[in-house]
């Protein structure tokens, strides 16, 4: 084709000007005029010379082109130029204008035609065409140039454009579990836009050979290959090539499919290429009428069936109907038929099994790809021909047949029917007869068997039946038949057929006596019986060869033989009635013809009993909700389970103990889903592991779950704003999501990410454990940096999708003085002129705690300038209800909070609230009766069966208050408040320690009778019990001097007035007694100690104005033979001192006072009669044997703090070492000797001195004593021979006190420890030997019976000393001890002035 016909529509305007266009066409005219003007002659018509091209049709006959111009003589007078004839839209190229001049000159050729002679004519013709021609081809070459030079122009920039393919993402390899999809993603550009090919191991794939296995997409670049259901044919190495005109290039990536341990390949097969009769179709495929969850029982017949809807639909076409259970194709069987009708695919189970239970999959297969549709039938175990016997079990399978004998192996069933299964009965028949036989006498637990006795070359089929105590089970169904003959002749057998048949001739030899056998070893051991297997010998001759079995006790060397009376045929064989727990040796011989081989070599000893054990339970049940009749239940897998076959699942309703199997097949998973359940029911659960050696025990049952429709995951929060910020953390605030999915949130998770330079890093996790606030401080952050942040909701059905992330926040401390915003704001009680807004207080303060809020106002269309204030002064509640409301306008609201530096920011808004009244809104109605009752009213129409009321004063929820009572009736509920008074019996300590049992009795008479009871016993007036009932007040009291043990139970008191009885009970045991007798114990030495002088207020200092430092302290209960000692570091000093017996204050002043004033003061105020006199009741001494060493004691009926106590050996003081040490426990004084020696032994002595006089106590170690208190101390010894075993329950102090401890003055000194023992110790802290109490100076913790803490609040010189830390429990005491030395900062040592 001409270059200039090309783009032909374009062709008169683009190259053409007025003045050559107006050439062209008059010598287009004249060459129109001549032709018409010589057709006409030729035909003998005249016409006319012009013809208007624009009337020609737009397809006209088209005769052999002639270039040659003509006159009308038929002499070439010239040649003319063809013309383009285009579409018709274009025939002539020409303006209006043009053609009108083109018409006059065409009209002007006609005139001269006729009145000019011929010869002139054709000199002008001649010569208008000859210029014309000539300007014409002069166009068309400049034309032409142009062209050309545009093409290559374009050619340049398409050049410059152009390079080879280039990979921007490569495809990345995968590793996946089996089963699992697997998509290749790579970005490729090149242009031309390059052509991609995938290819599996260099040869390509084509996603139409394999429909559903390939799918290939190419988007924007971006190209995918995605596997479906991966299996282990897919693992290979994948690699994608793109090719254009400027080059090609190729990446690669692996795919490894990994499977789990132990499974075996169950996946879908992938879908076989289907030719289709229509190559040109794509057909769409639709399961309609789909068969959902089915149940059956064993025997029924059950049928499953779908229509199928296949567009476009052709005749004859069948696609390609496979049906799977539990991923397994299906084939025809006596047990499984199937049908197509054109329209609709039906499976048939003929007589239902437990072994048809299962995930059932029906796929259809197209040209196109396939659809499919799947769900799960249940089969129950048939009715029991006798009560109670067993289901029958199932999945009969035969193993390693050999000539002679097989392995038969079978699951246990899930149902007992609540007796333990006793064993299994194994039975065979022979193919062909009715006539079963028993395999073993004895039932037999182990879930595998070896049958023997079979006869080489016939074919057996075999059941089993389980047995318990109530009676036998149904039989199995049958297994596959299996036939007795050697493992090769089997393949043999099987081989496929060559076509040739070889025929040798050999010369008979003489009988070869067989070899040993080799490989031979125990593959199976059980307490019922041993498996042997073995290779053939290499020289066994051209005969079969048969085997004899030997055993003999390990340790020994008496061989016997087993079979002696047949030999056995196949190099298998099963040993029965061996002793269990022995050790056994094996080995074998082989025999024919000619004689009995050389016995092989034993195997290792083998001890008879089961090697594999029954798996361990099964761990935590976690049932969810999934459909109105069903239920998701997941379980931790069994920690010890060889071998697992599956779990079994039971479910039971809530409270009936009534059990229930959930399916008779076991699942390998640890999710099943439970079908068949009633809905609005609460069901509880429990897992069974099970393996061939037996079923575990259960798990812990399931938390109860009602049965509802699934919920789902909730939408995502949003409003992310923040409360507060410090230098390291942010506190975070966000909305309630506008979705729940169906259950209340749970909880919230936050991310955080980093922002560098615009650009966002990865998401983290801020908190791991879920918030139930819409608040949270993120920690951990950088300061100055910035940061994004994301929040998801969670419920019971999971977490949900992320928010959008925030805006971007620095992080950076606030300084501002007024307070933050407010957060959290909800919208309550919505009526069409007033609403409650309620909301919480910031988080951030400001200089000074908030002390007010303001609410504000707009409607939610108005611009933001229309905010008004709701109150004008400020609030101090963290609620408002806003009244004055237009019915139907939306509004929006905002809090903003004060102090004293002024009003803080607003908060962000609420949503947008339609004021308005909804239909059925029920209001509170306040009822108040005669007596003076309040009762409140509330009636709720849409009650649910999740609905609860909730009560709340001052808008905070009601928790507890026995003044209220509250009643449910249908949808009404009822709060009374009632009046004040304690109607419950009550305990109360008194003074000295007394317990008091009270309480207050409404309108009793004078006949009103009160019994008192403990325990179910009636007690009475006595020294023990004082009881009083005051029947004008109608108080009742029963008082107790102390707490024993004894009295720790139940006290009642029982009223009775005439016909009317009530009682009171009140419920002491356990801590609460414990405490309660502390207490009463605390107040009764109280009362003791305050009986003598004591301390009223503590030792203190002050300076006077004439610089002189006064040391005072209040003494009361002073009697007239006491005295004031002052003491110094320990020493006595001289005051001349007068108690003021009126006022008990005691004052030592120091005038002058210097640096050797400082020291540590003490006063001490003694009464003669108060220490000795308590200790003259004290026990005599006693000797008590520890693990480590000797313990000397005695008890005291009261201790004192005055009271002082020294220990001497052989009359002389002991030095206390670490050997040596002495304590106090309560009433008990102590020395402990550890690791005894001869020079321990004598007299020892404890001293009581009060200052005046003393008691003195001794003991004699020595002699039998000494010998049987030291006996004791080894025997302990050894029976726990280091400390860290010796009583492993007993008080110990684990550790965290330091040796020494120096502080300076005024700081604050606080140390912890570890505690252990069981049961709890007792926690005893001792400062110079003298128990410790704790007060607003000592505070003494003792938290979850492990640690002990020990605080000195302000320490001063007085806290300088030694102290100790005792624990005790009744396995034994311990103590550790530690020395704190308080300095002045100008005497710290070592530091020079």
């Amino acid at each position: 084709m001409p270059f200039y016909q090309k783009h032909h529509r374009h062709y008169d305007r683009a190259y053409r000007s007025r003045e050559t266009a107006s050439a062209i066409s008059q010598y287009q005219q004249s060459s129109s005029s001549y032709s018409a003007h010589r057709s006409s002659s030729t035909k003998g018509a005249i016409t006319s010379a012009f013809v208007d091209e624009s009337g020609l049709s737009p397809q006209p006959k088209r005769t052999k082109p002639s270039y040659l111009a003509v006159d009308k003589e038929n002499q070439i007078i010239g040649y003319v130029v063809p013309i383009f004839r285009g579409s018709q839209e274009f025939a002539t190229g020409l303006s209006d204008t043009e053609e009108a001049r083109a018409k006059e000159t065409a009209g002007y050729l006609a005139r001269r035609d006729l009145f000019t002679s011929g010869v002139e004519m054709d000199r002008v013709e001649h010569k208008s065409r000859r210029t014309i021609m000539r300007e014409s081809a002069d166009r068309i070459s400049l034309t032409k140039r142009i062209h050309e030079n545009e093409e290559y122009h374009k050619q340049l920039n398409k050049d410059s454009l152009m390079h080879p393919p280039e990979f921007v993402i490569k495809p990345r390899s995968h590793t996946v579990w089996e089963k699992q999809c697997v998509r290749l993603h790579c970005t490729i550009t090149g242009w031309p836009e390059p052509r991609v090919v995938w290819y599996k191991n260099n040869i390509s794939i084509d996603p139409m050979a394999q429909p559903g296995k390939y799918k290939i997409v190419d988007s924007y670049n971006v190209h995918s290959l995605e596997i479906n259901r991966c299996d282990f044919d897919d693992t290979a190495q994948y690699r994608v090539s793109a090719m254009n005109s400027n080059g090609e290039l190729s990446a690669y990536a692996s795919v490894v499919v990994k499977r789990f341990k132990g499974e075996v390949d169950e996946s879908l097969p992938s879908p076989r290429p289907l030719p289709c009769l229509e190559y040109g179709v794509t057909f769409e495929t639709h399961i309609v009428e789909k068969f959902d969850v089915s149940f059956g029982r064993e025997g029924e017949t059950l049928s499953l069936g779908c229509s199928v809807i296949i567009y476009p639909s052709l005749r004859r076409y069948k696609p390609e109907i496979e049906w799977y259970r539990d991923d397994k194709l299906l084939v025809p069987s006596k047990w499984v038929q199937m049908h197509w009708s054109g329209d609709r695919a039906t499976l048939t189970l003929t007589h239902l099994n437990k072994e048809d239970e299962g995930l059932y999959t029906l796929r259809v297969i197209t040209k196109s790809g396939y659809e499919t549709h799947s769900a799960y039938v249940f089969v129950r175990d048939a009715d029991a021909e006798v009560a109670g016997a067993p289901g029958a079990p199932l999945d009969v399978f035969c193993q390693e047949a050999n000539k002679d004998y097989v392995i038969v192996t079978w699951k246990q069933p899930a149902v007992d029917r609540g007796s333990s299964i006793l064993g299994y009965f194994v039975d065979r028949c022979e193919v062909g007869t009715t006539h079963w036989i028993q395999c073993n006498d004895t039932p037999i637990k182990f879930a595998r068997f070896p049958v023997t006795g079979l006869i080489e070359g016939r074919s057996y089929v075999f059941r089993v039946r389980a047995v318990n105590k109530c009676g036998m089970s149904h039989p199995s169904r049958v297994s596959e038949p299996v036939a007795a003959m050697d493992p090769a002749d089997r393949a043999r057998a099987s081989a496929p057929w060559t076509g040739q048949i070889i025929v040798t001739e050999e010369e008979p030899v003489e009988g070869v006596v067989p070899g040993k056998p080799c490989e031979l070893m125990v593959t199976e051991a059980t307490k019922n019986y041993v498996v042997l297997s073995w290779q053939p010998p290499s020289e066994k001759g051209h005969e079969g060869v048969m085997y004899y079995v030997e055993k003999c006790v390990s340790g020994t060397d008496s061989w016997q033989r087993v079979n002696t009376d047949i030999p056995v045929k196949s190099p298998r064989f099963a040993l029965f009635d061996l002793s269990e727990g022995k050790s056994y040796c094996f080995r074998v011989r082989c025999c024919n013809s000619a004689g009995v081989g050389e016995p092989s070599e034993p195997t290792e000893a083998t001890v008879v009993g089961d090697k594999l054990d029954i798996p361990s339970a099964p761990g935590r049940v976690v049932p969810t909700r999934n459909t109105d009749t069903s239920v998701v239940v997941s379980w931790e897998a069994s920690r010890q389970a060889k071998e697992l076959v599956g779990y079994y699942i039971e479910s039971s309703l809530a409270g009936t103990n009534t059990w229930e199997a959930c399916n008779n097949k076991p699942v390998k998973g640890t999710r099943f889903i439970c079908h068949g359940l009633t809905t609005g029911e609460k069901y509880v659960f429990r897992v069974r592991a099970v393996n061939a050696a037996g079923i575990s025990d259960f798990s812990q049952e399931s938390e109860a779950i009602e049965v509802k429709a699934a919920i789902a995951s909730p939408a995502p929060p949003f409003g992310i704003t923040v409360l507060e910020c410090v230098r390291d953390s942010m506190v975070l605030a966000w909305k309630q999501p506008t979705f729940m999915g169906g259950a209340d949130i749970t909880g919230y998770f936050v991310d955080y990410r980093e922002v560098i330079g615009g650009v966002p890093g990865k998401w983290h996790e801020a908190n791991i454990k879920a918030v139930s606030e819409r608040a949270y401080r993120v920690s951990e952050l950088k300061e100055n940096m910035l940061y994004q942040f994301q929040v998801r909701a969670a419920n019971m059905a999971g977490v949900g999708i992320p928010s959008r992330p925030s805006e971007i926040f620095k992080c950076e401390e606030w300084t501002i003085a007024v307070p933050g915003p407010p957060h959290d704001l909800q919208l309550q009680e919505v009526r069409k002129d007033s609403l409650l807004l309620l909301w919480k207080p910031p988080v951030y303060q400001g200089r000074d705690k908030v002390n007010g809020y303001y609410v504000d106002i707009k409607e939610a269309e108005a611009p933001f300038e229309c905010w008004r204030g709701v109150n004008e002064k400020a609030t101090s509640k963290t609620y408002m209800k806003v009244c004055d409301l237009k019915e139907g306008v939306t509004y929006i609201f905002r809090v903003r909070a004060q102090n004293k530096a002024g009003v803080g920011k607003a908060s962000e808004p609420t949503e947008p609230v339609l004021a308005e009244t909804k239909p059925g809104t029920a209001e509170l109605v306040v009822n108040v009766d005669d007596d003076g009752v309040i009762s409140l009213n509330f009636e709720c129409a849409n009650l649910t069966a999740d609905s609860k009321f909730v009560w709340s004063k001052n808008y905070e929820e009601i928790t507890d208050d026995k003044r209220l009572t509250m009643e449910t009736k249908g949808n009404k509920h009822l709060l009374i408040i009632h009046a004040e008074r304690k109607s419950e019996l009550a305990v109360e300590l008194l003074e000295k320690g007394r317990v008091r049992f009270w309480l207050q009795a409404e309108k009793m008479s004078a006949n009103g009778k009160v019994e008192y009871v403990f325990n179910d016993n009636i007690i009475s007036q006595g020294d023990k019990y004082k009881m009083n009932f005051d029947r004008n007040t109608g108080i009742i009291e029963m008082f107790m001097e102390s707490l024993g043990k004894e009295d720790e139970g139940t006290f009642t008191f029982q009223l009775q007035d005439g016909k009317a009885t009530n009682q009171s009970s009140l419920v002491l045991i356990g801590d609460v007694f414990k405490q309660l007798q502390k207490q009463s114990e605390f107040q009764r030495k109280e009362w003791h100690r305050k009986q003598g002088p004591h301390f009223v207020e503590y030792l203190s200092y002050e300076v006077t104005p004439e610089c002189i430092v006064r040391l005072k302290c209040k003494v009361g209960n002073m009697k007239k033979e006491s005295v004031a000692l002052w003491y110094k570091d320990g020493r006595e000093i001289k005051a001349n001192e007068k108690l003021d017996f009126s006022e008990g204050v005691l004052t030592l002043e120091i005038a002058q006072i210097s640096k050797k004033d400082a020291g540590v003061y003490e006063v001490v105020e003694m009464c003669s009669s108060l220490s000795v006199h308590e200790a003259r009741h004290s026990d005599v001494n006693k000797i008590q044997s520890t693990e480590e060493g000797v313990r000397l004691y005695t008890f005291v009926n009261y201790y004192n703090d005055e009271l002082l106590i020294t220990w001497h050996h052989k009359d002389a003081a002991i030095a206390f070492t670490d050997r040596i040490k002495s304590g106090v426990v309560g009433e008990q004084l102590w020395l402990q000797i550890s690791e005894p020696t001869e020079k321990d032994k004598g007299k020892y002595a404890i001293e009581f001195f009060d200052g005046k006089g003393g008691l003195k106590r001794t003991v004699e170690l020595s002699g039998q004593a000494y010998d049987d208190a030291y006996a004791e101390f080894q025997r302990l010894k050894q029976t726990f021979p280091t400390c860290s075993f010796a009583s492993p329950d007993r008080a110990r102090v684990a550790g965290g006190l330091p040796d020494v401890v120096t502080i300076q003055e005024g700081k604050a000194l606080n140390l912890t420890c570890n505690i252990s023992g069981d049961p709890v110790p007792e926690v005893t802290w001792l400062k110079n030997d003298r128990e410790l109490v704790s007060d607003d100076h000592f505070i003494l913790k003792f938290a979850s019976g492990k640690f002990a803490s020990f605080t000195i609040t302000m320490v001063n010189t007085n806290d300088s000393g030694k102290y100790s830390i005792l624990v005790k429990n009744k396995y034994g005491t311990e103590s550790g001890d530690f020395t704190v030395s308080v300095f002045i900062p100008d005497e710290e040592p070592g530091k020079k002035k």
